[in-house]
């Protein structure tokens, strides 16, 4: 490339060998978000195991998904430092160390810490670079490409119900443990896939002297910073080097605050549902391979659901407005919660599973595209790491809430209708708010180009009156006779 263009990062090539990170954050999201989900099918018999409480047993699920999305930050500043390929794989190595370390557990402390926090934090470093490589790959695909990739989740969800069920009869938790951390290797597999756009390295040199003598002048990579440190950079404080991999100015930002509050309060009663499905049919007397089936019927409804609703959420109707669609996606979902205690049958949980299925695909296959549309592909790295720090508190609080209530009330029906009602009053929230950022943004655009118009009109204006000035200063024939009286004048004033 010309010199001027050496270690510039390409477009997004919208196609190509992003099919190809497209399968690898297929793989990659799929397990740092089914994973803690397909657990659910352990815990009945690991609360016996230990002699703990449903509230308990729910907080192994909580911790994990609190620091799959607590270690967001860390996980982006990784990325913008490393670039995704060796985050994810390093992740997966994390994953795998977790869930074996997990096998030879003794009490449900030391499960806290291997399943909790070792494999959460493995996932936090597979689920934050894959939805970050997928926006530099594309950009007029890139609904369609989220809605593939987000399809991981369902899949693999509708994969591991039956196998840990399986895994369970044959060789118990501990043994189930030790095969599935093995399983989560493959997530270095996936990390593998995530080339950089274009050459790695771009080096540009420069001629410094006659001998003809080559000096580094830069050295880039694909998704982080420059290596090279100037002074400017070291006299950085601790807050501006942090403040260079997250843009804490996102705060300001009007879109990203409603986003953010919204999907605060959602978190309250979006996972505990998944995570209690099993234990409450088998709480009605399902056994355990029907209730792991139910898993299994959400997990294939979700899974035609995400590239579904990617591709009506690109479509010319619904993207320019994406917001209200996921406003009503989450509010749908609410609903079905809602409903749920309805069913009392095994045909009833059927029918909520495949409902419950459809409306969490579509809210998944939003999660981050709805963000990438308020901030822009270029602080997007900043606001899923930001977002997720903010959501981890609710992630964690949510489970054993509802844990709480079983254990309390003896019935499943009030967690979920805490989490139904939570779930409807956030999307109401966000449709009203979105609303409201909707008619601000078109009054704020109305203002600006009135502005420009305005000074438009008063620079025109002073061009005017400066050509006129010019104009009548100008030297012409009528001027010469003013001119020669102007000069006699002079010399009669100075005696001559």
């Amino acid at each position: 490339p010309a010199p001027a263009q050496a270690g510039r990062a390409p477009g997004p090539p919208d196609g190509g060998w992003g099919w190809v990170v497209v399968f690898g954050a297929f793989v990659s999201i799929g397990f740092a978000y089914a994973f803690p989900k397909g657990l659910a099918i352990f815990f009945k018999e690991i609360q016996d195991f230990f002699g703990t409480s449903y509230s308990e047993i729910a907080w192994i699920s909580s911790i994990m998904l609190a620091t799959t999305y607590g270690a967001g930050p860390i996980s982006s500043i990784l990325v913008n430092r490393y670039g995704s390929r060796p985050v994810v794989m390093f992740g997966g190595l994390l994953c795998g160390v977790g869930m074996i370390s997990a096998a030879f557990c003794t009490s449900i402390l030391q499960l806290y810490i291997c399943v909790g926090f070792i494999t959460g934090f493995g996932l936090a470093l597979n689920l934050q670079p894959s939805v970050i490589i997928i926006g530099k790959y594309f950009l007029k695909r890139r609904p369609i490409a989220n809605g593939l990739a987000m399809a991981g989740s369902p899949v693999m969800l509708c994969t591991l119900a039956p196998l840990n069920q399986f895994l369970f009869d044959n060789f118990g938790w501990r043994g189930s443990f030790l095969i599935l951390g093995a399983i989560l290797l493959n997530c270095c597999v996936a990390g593998a896939l995530f080339r950089p756009i274009g050459p790695g390295t771009a080096l540009v040199k420069t001629q410094v002297n006659e001998e003809g003598k080559d000096a580094l002048k830069g050295k880039t990579t694909e998704d982080g910073p420059m290596e090279k440190k100037t002074e400017e950079e070291e006299g950085k404080d601790c807050f501006e080097k942090v403040n260079q991999y997250l843009d804490f100015s996102l705060f300001k930002h009007r879109g990203f605050l409603i986003y953010l509050i919204g999907n605060v309060l959602m978190f309250l009663g979006f996972f505990a549902p998944i995570v209690f499905l099993a234990p409450y049919a088998k709480h009605t007397g399902i056994d355990e391979y029907s209730a792991a089936f139910l898993l299994s019927i959400l997990a294939i409804v979700d899974m035609v659901a995400r590239p579904a609703t990617g591709m009506v959420a690109n479509s010319r109707w619904v993207r320019p407005r994406i917001q209200y669609f996921f406003s009503f996606a989450i509010a749908f979902n609410g609903a079905c919660h809602l409903l749920c205690p309805l069913a009392s049958s095994y045909t009833g949980l059927l029918v909520y599973s495949s409902f419950f299925g459809l409306a969490f695909g579509m809210v998944c296959a939003m999660l981050f595209e709805t963000l990438m549309d308020l901030v822009g592909a270029a602080r997007f790295t900043s606001a899923v790491g930001l977002v997720t720090i903010a959501e981890c508190c609710t992630i964690l609080l949510g489970p054993p809430i509802g844990g709480i209530l079983i254990d309390t009330f003896g019935d499943y029906k009030y967690m979920f209708i805490k989490c139904g009602a939570v779930m409807v009053l956030a999307g109401t929230f966000l449709f009203i708010m979105n609303y409201y950022n909707y008619r601000m943004l078109a009054k704020e655009e109305k203002e600006r180009k009135t502005k420009e118009e305005h000074l438009k009109s008063v620079r025109t204006e002073n061009e005017g009156k400066i050509n006129w000035n010019k104009d009548s200063t100008q030297d012409g024939p009528e001027l010469e006779p003013l001119r020669e009286n102007g000069e006699g004048v002079k010399k009669e004033m100075n005696g001559t």
